[in-house]
C-alpha cells in the first residue's frame, strides 16, 4: 500500500497540536450544511461552527469538506459536552496580526476592500471584523472627482497605524502607489542603457513629439522618430494611453533626459532605395507635400522623392506646383537620381513623354511659318504658343520693319492669334527665336527704285518726339521729319507736338535717302520753298502779254 505523506504531515500536526482553551487551531471540515459547518480538530467531539462565518472578505462562501481551516477554541467543552469553536475570532485575530506586522515591517502592506465613504475618507473591510479608515489625501497620488469609483475595490495599503485596544486603524493607498512607483522606477533605471526595447505608455502628446512612460520614467519620443514616413503631427499614430513599443536612443543619467525612437524598431527603407528604385525606373506615390520649388512624392513608407518644378512639363513654365496638384493625389514619376546618403530621390515627371525638343529641327527649320496665340506679352517682345509646352519668342526688333514700338502691349494681346516665321531654333538652351517682318521683304532692299532726293511723298504721321516725327511713306519705310525741316517759311518750330499728331497725314520732299542705314529725311520747308520758287519763276504765256497791252 503506497504511503501518502502529505496526509500522515497533516494528521500528525492536527493530531499533536495544542487544543486546549483560546488557542487557534487547524480543523479539518467534515460537513457543511445550510447553516453550519462540521469541523474536526482532532477532539473527542466535533464543533459546530455557523455557515456565516466561512464568508470571505468578498462576501463568497466557498468551503467544501476535507478544507483545512483555522479556528479558535472558544470552549474544550460545553454544558452538553460539545466543543465550542469560532472561526469568526480565529480570522479576527489573525487580520490584526496582518494588521500589527503591516505596521512594523517597512515594506509591509494589507489587502481590504472599500466599503464605505465617511467624512474626510472611506473605510476598508481588512477582514475579520477588522476596519480600517482611509483619509482622501491617502487615496491616490492625483487627486480624484468621483469618490464612488473606489468602492467596492480591493486596494493594498501600507498601515499608517494601529492600535488593537482602541480599534483603530488607519490606512494609505497613496503610500503603496509612492512606493511601487518608485520601485518601478529604480528598475527601470537599472535596466536603462542605449540600444534597449521597452514598453511605455503615451501620456502626454506635443506639436514636436510625444512623452512615454517607460516605468515611472518619462522618455520624449520626437515627431522626427516616430515613423519613417512623414508626419504632420503626433496623433496621426498616437494617442494618450496607448501601449508602445520603444528603442532608447539616448540616456543622459545626469540630466535625466531620455530620447525614445519607434522607426529604429524597423529596418531603415533607404538601405534598400538604390537596388530598388534604379535611374529610370517607373514609380507610383502619393503627393504628400507642396513647395514653391516642387513636390513630395512618398514612394513607400519612409522613402520620399521630390520632383522639381522645372521636371513637371515639358517647355511649360508652371507658376506654383499647387496649380498643377494638390496632396494626396497619386502620379506616376520617373526615377533621377538617387542619392541615399543623403536621403534624396529625385523624380521626374515630364520624363514619363518623349522631350520634343529632341525633334524640334525636323519639325520646325529656319523658314517655317507657323500660326500660334499669344501666350504672353513681355516689354522685349511677345511669346507665341507652337506647341503643347513650346513657346517662340518674337523679340521686338522683329515685329516690323520700321515701327519700333516702345512696349508690345500697344499692338498685342494675350490670346491673339498671330502668324510668324522660324529664325532660329536653340535645342541646348530650349529656345525659339521667331519672327514677324519676316513674313514679307524687306522693303529697304528695293527702296531705292521706287524713291529718290526730291522725290515729294505722302505719308502718316507713326510718333511724334522732341526731334521731329516719323513718317510711313509705305508699309515698312519710315522717313524722319526733323524739327529743323518742319514748316513752310523761315519760322522756327519749338515743339513738333503742336503740329503733328499720330496718323495725321503729311505731305513732304525727300531731302535724304540711304538704303543701307534705313534712313529716309523727309521737309516740309523744302517743299514749301520749292513751291515758292517755282511760284516766281512761273513761264510768260501768250495771255499773259496780251493782257498787259
Amino acid at each position: 500500500m503506497e504511503v501518502n505523506h502529505e496526509e500522515l504531515k497533516e494528521l500528525y500536526e492536527q493530531t499533536f497540536q495544542d487544543v486546549s482553551e483560546g488557542r487557534i487551531v487547524v480543523g479539518t471540515v467534515v460537513e457543511v450544511r445550510d447553516d453550519y459547518v462540521t469541523v474536526d480538530v482532532g477532539l473527542k467531539s466535533e464543533g459546530l461552527i455557523p455557515l456565516s462565518e466561512f464568508a470571505g472578505i468578498d462576501g463568497n462562501v466557498d468551503v467544501k469538506p476535507g478544507d483545512k481551516v483555522e479556528v479558535f477554541i472558544e470552549r474544550r467543552e460545553d454544558d452538553a459536552g460539545e466543543i465550542v469553536l469560532s472561526k469568526a475570532r480565529a480570522d479576527r485575530i489573525r487580520a490584526w496580526e496582518r494588521v500589527s506586522e503591516a505596521q512594523r515591517d517597512e515594506d509591509g502592506i494589507v489587502e481590504g476592500i472599500v466599503r464605505e465613504r465617511v467624512k474626510g475618507g472611506f473605510m476598508v473591510d481588512l477582514g475579520g471584523g477588522v476596519k480600517g479608515f482611509l483619509p482622501a489625501s491617502h487615496v491616490d497620488i492625483r487627486p480624484f472627482k468621483d469618490p464612488g469609483t473606489y468602492l467596492g475595490k480591493k486596494l493594498k495599503f501600507k498601515v499608517l497605524k494601529a492600535n488593537r485596544r482602541q480599534n483603530n486603524v488607519v490606512l494609505s493607498h497613496r503610500v503603496y502607489l509612492e512606493r511601487e512607483k518608485e520601485k518601478r522606477r529604480q528598475e527601470t533605471l537599472k535596466k536603462l542603457k542605449e540600444g534597449v526595447i521597452l514598453e511605455g505608455t503615451v501620456k502626454h502628446i506635443t506639436d514636436y513629439g510625444a512623452f512615454v512612460d517607460i516605468g515611472e520614467v518619462d522618455g520624449l519620443l520626437h515627431i522626427s522618430d516616430m515613423s519613417w514616413g512623414r508626419l504632420r503631427h503626433p496623433s496621426e499614430i498616437l494617442e494618450v494611453g496607448q501601449k508602445i513599443k520603444v528603442k532608447v536612443l539616448k540616456y543622459d543619467p545626469e540630466k535625466g533626459k531620455i530620447s525614445l525612437g519607434m522607426k529604429q524598431l524597423e529596418p531603415d527603407p533607404w538601405e534598400r532605395v538604390p537596388e530598388k528604385y534604379p535611374e529610370g525606373t517607373r514609380v507610383k506615390g502619393r503627393v504628400v507635400g507642396i513647395a514653391d520649388y516642387g513636390i513630395f512624392v512618398e514612394v513607400e513608407k519612409g522613402v520620399e522623392g521630390l520632383i522639381h518644378i522645372t521636371d513637371m512639363a515639358w517647355g511649360r513654365k508652371i507658376k506654383h506646383p499647387s496649380k498643377y496638384v494638390n496632396v494626396g493625389d497619386w502620379v506616376e514619376a520617373v526615377v533621377l537620381k538617387v542619392e541615399p546618403e543623403k536621403r534624396k530621390m529625385a523624380l521626374g515627371l515630364k520624363q514619363l513623354e518623349p522631350n520634343p525638343w529632341d525633334t524640334i529641327e525636323e519639325r520646325y527649320p529656319p523658314g517655317t511659318r507657323i500660326i500660334g496665340q499669344v501666350r504672353s506679352v513681355t516689354d522685349f517682345g511677345i511669346f507665341i504658343g507652337i506647341e503643347e509646352g513650346i513657346d517662340g519668342l518674337v523679340h521686338i526688333s522683329n515685329i516690323s520693319w520700321s515701327r519700333r514700338p516702345k512696349k508690345p502691349t500697344e499692338m498685342f494681346k494675350k490670346g491673339q492669334e498671330v502668324e510668324a516665321v522660324v529664325l532660329k531654333i536653340d535645342r541646348e538652351n530650349e529656345r525659339i527665336s521667331l519672327g514677324i517682318k519676316q513674313l514679307k521683304p524687306d522693303p529697304w532692299l528695293s527702296v531705292e527704285h521706287r524713291y529718290r532726293v526730291g522725290q515729294v511723298v505722302t505719308g502718316t504721321v507713326t510718333s511724334v518726339t522732341d526731334f521731329g516725327a516719323f513718317v510711313e511713306v509705305e508699309e515698312g519705310v519710315e522717313g524722319l521729319l526733323h524739327i529743323s525741316e518742319m514748316g513752310s517759311g523761315t519760322e522756327r518750330i519749338e515743339k513738333p507736338h503742336d503740329l503733328y499728331r499720330v496718323g495725321d497725314e503729311v505731305t513732304a520732299m525727300i531731302i535724304h535717302l540711304d538704303a543701307r542705314q534705313r534712313r529716309m529725311g523727309l521737309s516740309t520747308r523744302a517743299l514749301s520753298q520749292r513751291e515758292e520758287y517755282r511760284e516766281e519763276v512761273k513761264p510768260i504765256t501768250l495771255g499773259d502779254l496780251l493782257k498787259s497791252t
